[in-house]
């Protein structure tokens, strides 16, 4: 497992929320001067992009996120992005955010599985992170928190070798390889069959720095060639023009991580038979986990800067449907089973005289298991670990 690999899921997974976000956002506005109280105009669209950015870019946020940290879990994660979620007026309910959460994962997870080589993850995040400085393009303060981000990045992961990559690329793909949810844009692009698994094209670009399969050569002892040997390949195979930019600013080559919902189209998402089994795949929801304390104490770090903000004086919050319907959205959270769904784990990490017993009613609730003996600089107690906050 690599300790570099949390900051490259945590942003591209907040890319691609925030891609769904600004494509239903805009399919549900109305035109300010035609909309109702209850209504979403484009100004509530900025607003929402704005605050969940601004949240999402945190400084003290970014900092802790960049520690060298070993991947948590799901639910961890999970409980992440439901508080960014709702870090402005918009509110979803539990299967809106199921279904927003399934296409984040199955987005990225196709994206991983694509990449030329292990190096270019970071390409795909450098996408990301373009995408979302053109959401708000007008908005200067926030530019400079995404780009202070993308400066940390490349100090960052600039100096990794190929080896590092290809652990991180590992340790990504452990994360996601009991997700098999099926979403209709891949289903229709023939990219995913209908059990959830993507179809890996045997044709295209070669990775940059490679050549195009069809050639042996045999080499002596002095290095000297010798032999060569021609064999014909079932795939097309082309050399790519150039390489990415790892810039601040440059093209990127790689459209791994823009925008697939630019253009306007359905998206669905159906659960595969074997995610609906997920009692024999996902135990982390049935066995307690030795290391929920620490997991506890990592989003009290984590999400300590994260406040949701709620709606002021007579103002109510927008609530975002991710379905069609209504109704569809009715049916989708009777029929999700049950060990699919997340419970938001609110832990205000604030120097309130309450805090103390919040916390403590959060460990309670959690049955959290007796963590295994602490590594070193791991297995503080969680109220100690707020006090510094």
């Amino acid at each position: 497992m690599s300790a570099r690999t949390l900051p490259l899921l945590f942003l591209n997974l907040g890319g691609e929320m925030l891609y769904i976000l600004d494509q239903r956002l805009r399919a549900q506005s109305i035109p300010g001067e035609k909309a109702r109280k209850d209504e979403w105009t484009d100004v509530d669209r900025k607003r929402v992009m704005n605050d969940i950015i601004t949240t999402m870019f945190n400084k003290k946020f970014m900092e802790e996120l960049f520690k060298p940290q070993e991947l948590y879990s799901k639910k961890a994660l999970r409980t992440v992005y439901d508080r960014l979620a709702h870090a402005s007026i918009m509110r979803l309910n539990q299967a809106s955010m199921d279904k927003l959460y399934d296409l984040m994962t199955m987005a990225f997870k196709y994206q991983v599985l694509l990449c030329p080589r292990p190096k270019d993850i970071l390409l795909v995040t450098f996408n990301h992170l373009d995408a979302i400085k053109d959401f708000i393009r007008d908005s200067p303060g926030i530019l400079n928190q995404v780009d202070e981000t993308f400066r940390q990045l490349i100090e960052t992961y600039s100096c990794l070798s190929a080896g590092e990559f290809q652990l991180i690329r590992q340790t990504l793909l452990i994360f996601f390889q009991d997700m098999h949810i099926r979403v209709s844009i891949f289903l229709k692009d023939k990219v995913q069959n209908s059990n959830g698994r993507f179809v890996l094209p045997i044709s295209g670009p070669v990775p940059w720095g490679t050549e195009v399969p069809g050639l042996i050569r045999v080499f002596n002892h002095n290095g000297d060639e010798v032999k060569r040997t021609e064999f014909t390949t079932d795939g097309n195979y082309v050399t790519p023009q150039r390489e990415g930019s790892f810039d601040l600013y440059g093209d990127r080559v790689l459209k791994l991580g823009t925008n697939m919902y630019s253009v306007s189209r359905p998206v669905e998402t159906h659960m595969s038979g074997s995610s609906k089994n997920l009692a024999s795949h996902a135990k982390e929801n049935i066995v307690p986990n030795p290391l929920a304390k620490e997991e506890l104490n990592f989003l009290a770090r984590l999400l300590g800067g994260l406040e949701v903000k709620k709606p002021g004086g007579s103002e109510t919050g927008f609530r975002l449907n991710l379905f069609t319907t209504d109704e569809e959205e009715e049916h989708a959270a009777l029929t999700r089973p049950e060990e699919l769904s997340y419970k938001v784990i609110n832990i205000e990490a604030t120097q309130e005289p309450g805090r103390r017993a919040e916390l403590s009613r959060i460990l309670g609730e959690m049955e959290v298991a007796e963590p295994r003996p602490p590594s070193a600089g791991k297995g503080e107690d969680l109220l100690a670990l707020m006090d510094g906050l």
